[in-house]
């Protein structure tokens, strides 16, 4: 600052000190514990070593801003902090910096006029009540303390308020995520997701903020009574987008489809040209499906039941019958095998 202090004519302006005022003043003296700090003709202040970063730095006849702290220390004087100062000009800064629509963040520091109130700078915040009022809480000193975001929906400059939304933010926050959501997800995609409740035919879940079902049925090739045998409320789980209503914003998930099959399992493990028990369980027109005693099961077709063109498969197998068959072929995209009966007519 290039301004000369006018002392005499701060001695005579303020006459009282209070708790956050905000002062110019001059380093007239420096101790090992702090500095005295001269902020208007004869009155002084302490100035903690601890308020600087650099306290070796500090020199007499340095010039800045302080806010008084405490009104009396145990000296008799008023303490005062240059970093309080600072940040309060900051924040002031920060306030003029805000416009309509403006997000910002803030800490509730009290409630007035059916509303809560905070401080940005010299700016005062009010948050209507009910913007903040959720889950049935009513009592205002829940949320004293209590950090939220809002978004600007009204500046007055010349009595420096600024009063703020929390439902506006929250709604375009909300429509953000769900526009984000619709564009970004399709059949298929691997998502994770919040199990928030459960009933008794499934569970909703919830993915980037959007309500997504899953149907017991999709929870585990398992039989299960309830979906709580396998998923807990409040747990994160990864699902499979199995279906997408974009119209009707619906979205179906499923575990299963993240777990390989009984089937597949029992598929991957035989092997090509090895022979295996197994029962024909069904009769079709061009052969018979042959299932394992491993749960895998398989098509025999007549052309590798029999050298003999004339014969129908029925001749040769019937429904129960227990049989031998040799692996042929293994398409495990399909799941998919081909048999061929051992020892074949």
């Amino acid at each position: 600052m290039n301004e000369e202090f006018n002392l005499d004519l701060i001695d005579k302006t303020f006459t009282s000190y209070k708790k956050g005022q905000m002062f110019d003043g001059v380093v007239v003296i420096k101790r090992e514990d702090g500095a005295i700090f001269n902020i208007g003709g004869k009155n002084d202040a302490f100035l903690p070593r601890d308020d600087f970063d650099d306290y070796d730095a500090l020199k007499i006849g340095d010039r800045f801003k302080v806010i008084i702290t405490n009104n009396k220390n145990e000296e008799g004087m008023i303490e005062v902090s240059k970093r309080a100062a600072d940040d309060k000009v900051l924040a002031t800064q920060n306030a003029l910096k805000l416009k309509l629509g403006s997000t910002f963040s803030f800490v509730v520091t009290g409630t007035r006029d059916g509303g809560f109130i905070s401080k940005m700078g010299d700016y005062e915040i009010f948050i209507p009540a009910d913007e903040i009022f959720e889950n049935g809480v009513r009592d205002p000193r829940h949320f004293v303390g209590k950090q939220f975001e809002a978004t600007v929906t009204e500046i007055n400059r010349d009595e420096k308020l600024i009063i703020a939304s929390i439902k506006l933010l929250t709604k375009q926050i909300k429509e953000t995520n769900e526009n984000m959501f619709w564009n970004s997800t399709f059949v298929n995609k691997l998502v994770d997701g919040k199990v928030k409740k459960i009933m008794p035919y499934g569970a909703f879940v919830e993915v980037d903020g959007i309500d997504c079902f899953l149907h017991i049925s999709n929870i585990s090739y398992e039989r299960i009574q309830s979906p709580s045998e396998k998923i807990k409320e409040g747990e994160f789980y990864k699902f499979k987008v199995i279906e997408l209503d974009r119209v009707n914003k619906k979205v179906a998930l499923s575990m299963k489809a993240l777990q390989e099959s009984p089937k597949l399992l029992a598929i991957k493990s035989l092997e090509i040209g090895k022979e295996y028990s197994g029962e024909v369980v069904k009769i079709l027109k061009f052969g018979a499906i042959i299932s394992l005693e491993n749960g895998a099961s398989g098509l025999l077709h007549i052309s590798n039941a029999t050298e003999d063109r004339q014969k129908q498969i029925y001749e040769i197998v019937k429904v129960g019958d227990r049989v031998n068959v040799e692996v042929l072929d293994i398409d495990l995209e399909e799941q998919r095998v081909s048999f061929e009966l051992a020892n074949k007519e």
